[in-house]
This record gives C-alpha cells, sequence and structure tokens, in this order.
C-alpha cells in the first residue's frame, strides 16, 4: 500500500517529498541539507501532535496504514494457534481468537481484523462482528477460564454488523451474553484500544479489568457521525459530535473508564508500527504481571466495583 496522508499530515508529507527528491542525487553538499530538513520534519510533527482536536483523534484511529490486530499478534506472540467457530453457525473472520504465549506468558487473545484493501475487508467484514464472532469469542474465553489463561482483547471496530442475517441470529442477545459470561469468568482481562471503540460492538469483548488506549483512539457509544446524524441530521457536524461526547483516551481517563494510555510513536502508530507493537507488548506483559502478583483477587467483586465507579446512582426517597 503506498503511503496515506492525513489532512492533518500533509505538512509533514510536503517535507518528506522534499527529502526524497534530494535523495534521488545525493552529494556530499546535499546530506546536511536532509539533516536539516529532518529536523524540521520532527519539529513539525511535534507540534501538530501536540494538539490535535477529538476529530483529528478519530482521523487517526482509522488511519488505513495503521497497525491491526494481526500485526501486533504477529509482532510479539509466539507458538500462536487460531481457533475457529463458534460451534453453532458458522466463522466469523472479523474477530480472530489466538492462544499463545507472550514473553513465555501463555494468555488467549482476542480481536477484531480490518483489512488493508476491498477484498481482505469485505472477508472481514470491516471488522463488524456477527452474532457467531461473538459466540465464538465467548467459546474461547471460556477455555481461557478453564485453563487459567489470562484473556487479551484488542478492540478495533466501527460496531456490531447491523444487518438483517445478524439481527436475525440474535445479535443483541449474543452481545449481551458476552457481557454477563465476561464480567463472571475467573481469570484476568486486560482491553486494548487500538483504533475505534465503538458501541456495543466494542462491549461485546471489552469487559474487563484493566482497559488500555492507544492516545490516537477513540471510544463511546456512537460514532461522532452517527452522532451527529441524530442530534442535527447533518453528519458532517461529526467534529462537534466528537467534542460533546468526549471519546478520545485523556477523556475516558478523566470519566474512570480508561486505566492507562499508551503513547504513540511521533507521528502516530501507522508512522512506526513495530515500535507501537514493542510499546502494547510491554504494558500488556506489565498488567498480566500485576495480577499475578494477587493470586487472592476476587474478578467478580473488582469488576462490580469497577464498573460502579463509572457513574452515578440517583434515587429518588
Amino acid at each position: 500500500m503506498s503511503e496515506y496522508y492525513l489532512e492533518l499530515e500533509k505538512p509533514i508529507y510536503e517535507i518528506e517529498k522534499r527529502i526524497k527528491l534530494i535523495q534521488k542525487d545525493i552529494d556530499a553538499d546535499s546530506s546536511s541539507e536532509i539533516n536539516k530538513l529532518r529536523k524540521e520534519k520532527e519539529k513539525m510533527s511535534k507540534d501538530i501532535f501536540s494538539k490535535l482536536t477529538r476529530w483529528e483523534r478519530v482521523q487517526l484511529a482509522r488511519h488505513p496504514q495503521r497497525p491491526f490486530f494481526m500485526d501486533y499478534i504477529n509482532h510479539f506472540v509466539e507458538e500462536k494457534i487460531e481457533l475457529h467457530g463458534d460451534r453453532h453457525f458458522a466463522d466469523d473472520p472479523a474477530v480472530i481468537c489466538i492462544i499463545g504465549k507472550i514473553d513465555k506468558i501463555k494468555a488467549v487473545f482476542i480481536g477484531q481484523q480490518k483489512g488493508r484493501n476491498t477484498k481482505e475487508n469485505i472477508h472481514r467484514n470491516f471488522g463488524m462482528m456477527r452474532p457467531e464472532g461473538y459466540r465464538k469469542a465467548l467459546r474461547v474465553m471460556k477455555l481461557a477460564e478453564k485453563f487459567e489463561l489470562p484473556i487479551v482483547s484488542l478492540i478495533d471496530t466501527p460496531g456490531a454488523y447491523p444487518g438483517i442475517g445478524a439481527e436475525e441470529r440474535g445479535q443483541g442477545e449474543a452481545i449481551a451474553k458476552n457481557i454477563y459470561e465476561m464480567s463472571k469468568l475467573r481469570v484476568p482481562i486486560v482491553s486494548v484500544v487500538i483504533g475505534e471503540g465503538a458501541s456495543g460492538g466494542a462491549l461485546g469483548i471489552g469487559i474487563c479489568d484493566r482497559m488500555l488506549m492507544f492516545e490516537n483512539t477513540w471510544y463511546s457509544v456512537i460514532s461522532p457521525e452517527g452522532c451527529a446524524s441524530i442530534l442535527w441530521r447533518d453528519a458532517s457536524k461529526a467534529p462537534e459530535a466528537a467534542d460533546s461526547m468526549k471519546v478520545t483516551a485523556q477523556d475516558l481517563v478523566e470519566m474512570g473508564i480508561c486505566d492507562r494510555i499508551l503513547k504513540e510513536p511521533l507521528g502516530g502508530a501507522h508512522r512506526d508500527s513495530a515500535e507501537a507493537a514493542s510499546i502494547l507488548k510491554k504494558a500488556i506483559i506489565e498488567e498480566i504481571t500485576m495480577f499475578r502478583k494477587n493470586e487472592n483477587i476476587s474478578y467478580l467483586d473488582s469488576r462490580i466495583d469497577r464498573y460502579y465507579r463509572m457513574g452515578a446512582f440517583d434515587s429518588e426517597d
């Protein structure tokens, strides 16, 4: 795939283009010019990414070159085995379930997978899970509980698939059952938003003990475009909706939903996927190790406390 640049990245692209032109005809005199341009690029990148709006972070979360689930898995999971099917209807390619090792720690990895081109996106359904996908994920999570393996879910979806077939096969029930069953699992669950985290599509594999988010991701009950379409009947007001909804990692930390923000490489995870994978690997190992030190934890009680802290009850006397 050729390099893709968002509007906010265009100034950086112009500098990179000048560097490539000079490199085509490199000589001793031009090397100092390249170094100067690289410093200018770094300074500009820091300036641009230090003042991103919420809508710009949403766009970065959707960047077509951003690392997907399997990009991370292939980087740091060893001896991996993929499990298929829900044992009821079919296998859902929109979600992948892996058993493997991360730095000698055995774990189960579950995540939505998007495609890099039209053919892959059709196969993966753009990362939108169907009921069989949620049932597959739950089947594998139950296996994780049986063999006392920690669960790591990597979230990256525009939402659950809203098609007629999915509704006929019980989309809402499948998501609700996953939320119910995940809350009771007797193993630690670490969820990481690596891209988009939209609505029940994310919640169906997102009930957790610890939630992490990369800094240029978003997590909300609905997409900014969907919210704008409902409130103002105008999807072009998505930037205003993103501000009103407070969808970014920093917003969710302030609301007590996200526990930890993972800093991305300069320019975003899509500019250095290997570095982003190293950051994620380190964070996952730290989180699982923390749970291993507390063997007497009651996961049900801790999850109840966790979700109670996210809101407040207002009752009339």
